[in-house]
């Protein structure tokens, strides 16, 4: 079996040798170590490497993404599979996220309906500080309609 030297996984996975080091500390991966001590990976850690990263683009936390890995049997690789079930779970985050960036998007260049009162136009988009009895921070952004 082909050992990947933390140098090559490093390249091919595109991300720093610092970060894979980190991944590892982490129990995200894991690796061997050559007589010399120098660290080895099997082929398949590129492919968890990629889950991890696609994981956190999606807004996950190395706790979610390590207990998502955990519990695959055995600590394997994930399956084909595994990341369909995996990536189920994670789709009412991503179409909330949506949901979100398209309300920014779209509300970007008026209020962001803080409470303030201070601008002109907040008088005319939150009379009498309605939003504040929403909750704190940017209801007008973080709700939906």
């Amino acid at each position: 079996m082909e050992l990947l030297t933390i140098g090559a996984l490093s390249a091919r996975s595109g991300i720093a040798p610092s970060a894979l080091r980190f991944y590892e500390a982490q129990g995200l991966i894991r690796s061997t170590r050559s007589s010399g001590g120098q660290r080895r990976y099997t082929r398949d850690t590129l492919r968890r490497v990629s889950f991890v990263r696609v994981a956190q683009q999606v807004g996950l936390s190395l706790e979610e993404i390590r207990a998502a890995l955990d519990s695959l049997p055995d600590g394997r690789t994930p399956t084909e599979l595994d990341w369909g079930m995996l990536a189920a779970t994670w789709r009412p985050r991503i179409e909330a996220k949506i949901r979100m960036l398209e309300r920014l998007r779209d509300r970007l260049d008026g209020c962001i309906a803080c409470g303030c009162l201070s601008l002109r136009s907040c008088r005319l988009l939150n009379p009498g500080d309605c939003a504040g009895d929403r909750g704190p921070g940017p209801r007008r952004l973080l709700e939906d309609d």
